[in-house]
């Protein structure tokens, strides 16, 4: 806790009084650019990967970036993708996953895991990505590829269950919204974006169409 409430006083002496305008306007409101859903796990920190600042990205964090499917359970996360994209109007959903993830671990190898009631009820909404592994991967032996395929494969089943809620499928029939599912790897830093045209995890910049050089800023002179 102590490392916690010193990074408190740091921003509030260093960072706040530095930015207190941005505060200020974000206190009459927000408009954030995507809602990024990722996994709770503390490697990731949405607005360090993508260089945004505050009120830019509306996040949902769940365990395995886990969307249920809509109406499958009473939960938070149906709340923040209807008011994501039916009040705040964001234009990108996200869906976000991350090498070394622990849930696709545990999908794998559930005898590992222990007794976690939880987590076994979380494991119940990635039963389509254990599936796709177990009838489309099968020959693929080598733990490592198993666990990358699961992570990919994950991150496209839950971008097919934002397709059951209301508000996504609405948004997406006026053509208001454009879903994205990226990879993360921590060992490189480097993201990857599924690409329609290949079928395939590619390089962001190439899944969305876009050079390298188009996201960097020019250097002022």
């Amino acid at each position: 806790m102590q490392k916690l409430m010193t990074g408190i006083h740091q921003f509030q002496d260093n960072i706040f009084c530095n930015q207190e305008e941005l505060f200020t306007r974000l206190s009459r409101g927000q408009q954030p650019l995507a809602l990024f859903i990722t996994c709770s796990d503390s490697r990731i920190c949405p607005n360090l990967l993508t260089q945004t600042e505050p009120g830019e990205l509306f996040i949902l964090r769940t365990a395995g970036n886990v969307v249920p499917p809509y109406g499958a359970v009473r939960g938070g996360e149906a709340a923040t993708i209807e008011y994501a994209v039916s009040v705040l109007k964001v234009r990108d959903i996200v869906v976000c996953g991350h090498s070394h993830c622990g849930v696709m671990q545990a999908l794998l190898n559930p005898e590992g895991k222990g007794k976690l009631p939880a987590v076994d009820e979380l494991l119940m909404h990635v039963e389509s990505t254990k599936r796709i592994l177990e009838e489309n991967y099968a020959s693929v032996e080598d733990p490592q590829k198993r666990l990358t395929l699961a992570i990919e494969e994950n991150v496209l089943v839950q971008l097919e269950n934002l397709r059951t809620h209301p508000s996504v499928v609405a948004a997406l029939s006026r053509k208001e919204l454009n879903l994205h599912g990226w990879v993360y790897k921590f060992e490189t830093g480097k993201v990857f974006g599924f690409s329609h045209s290949t079928g395939q995890f590619v390089t962001v910049d190439q899944a969305e169409g876009r050079s390298p050089q188009e996201h960097r800023q020019p250097v002022a002179s």
